[in-house]
């Protein structure tokens, strides 16, 4: 499950940076290229949005990701109560998500898509007159 959550975490790290490298281009650019103020701002929010939808779909396969590995552990350790005997597995508990990294993954995730909305917020939009 560690080498799936990681090539998610890559995929996101990618889009996301380019996405929000063209927000900064946007930002940056949009005098210099005629762009109105209403269609930079508008394209910001566009770039924003469409890096929180690649996070949501991240974290989905992530959990999803999870929940598989979960429902397969649980099936093992059926197998292993039939044919080892009863106990030979433990099976996974909720209080073990601490210990995961893909609970570490995800609170990362949710927080560079939080942290993105505050920056472009504050920062970018107020700066485009």
């Amino acid at each position: 499950m560690n080498e799936n959550a990681h090539r998610f975490l890559a995929l996101y790290q990618a889009l996301a940076t380019t996405l929000v490298g063209a927000a900064l281009a946007l930002f940056v650019g949009y005098k210099k290229w005629d762009i109105s103020p209403d269609a930079a701002r508008s394209g910001v929010i566009g770039l924003l949005a469409l890096t929180t939808v690649v996070a949501a779909f991240t974290m989905t396969l992530i959990v999803v990701g999870a929940l598989s590995w979960l429902d397969y552990r649980n099936e093992e350790c059926d197998i292993t109560d039939e044919m080892v005997g009863v106990g030979f597995r433990k099976r996974p508990r909720p209080g073990n998500l601490s210990r995961w990294y893909e609970t570490y993954i995800l609170i990362f995730i949710i927080t560079s898509v939080v942290t993105m909305w505050l920056l472009g917020g504050f920062l970018l939009l107020p700066g485009i007159k």
